[in-house]
């Protein structure tokens, strides 16, 4: 591919839909604290989450591009420790780690929806 080629659709309907489970992810959150089904409405979508971010791994192998590669390994480190905080209730971490992880979510598909490749000047 060249730094002019748009990215693939299907990379781009896997960070949508990366995204959109973040955001479902946040209002099952608040449904944890203030429903009695709210745990087990928060821990399905937490599947939801993880489905996509590896639908987003394969979209980006696939893309065979390390601007959309790296990202989409560290959203998978993150959605993993970010489980394994929710199972151990570290609230304190597992809270920001979520913001980061939407923010960081929609900054991707910010980039990959407008096509732009991250150029890296050389001395």
């Amino acid at each position: 591919m060249t730094a002019t080629d748009k990215s693939p659709t299907f990379l781009r309907v896997a960070l949508l839909l990366q995204t959109l489970a973040l955001l479902l992810q946040a209002v099952t959150a608040g449904l944890l604290l203030s429903s009695p089904g709210g745990r087990t409405t928060h821990a399905a979508s937490a599947v939801a989450v993880l489905v996509t971010v590896l639908l987003h791994l394969v979209a980006a192998l696939l893309a065979r591009r390390s601007d959309v590669i790296l990202p989409a390994v560290g959203m998978l480190v993150m959605t993993l420790a970010q489980m394994a905080l929710g199972v151990l209730h570290l609230k304190t971490l597992h809270v920001p780690l979520g913001v980061l992880m939407f923010g960081g979510s929609m900054l991707q598909l910010g980039r990959v929806w407008a096509g732009r490749r991250v150029t890296v000047a050389t001395a």
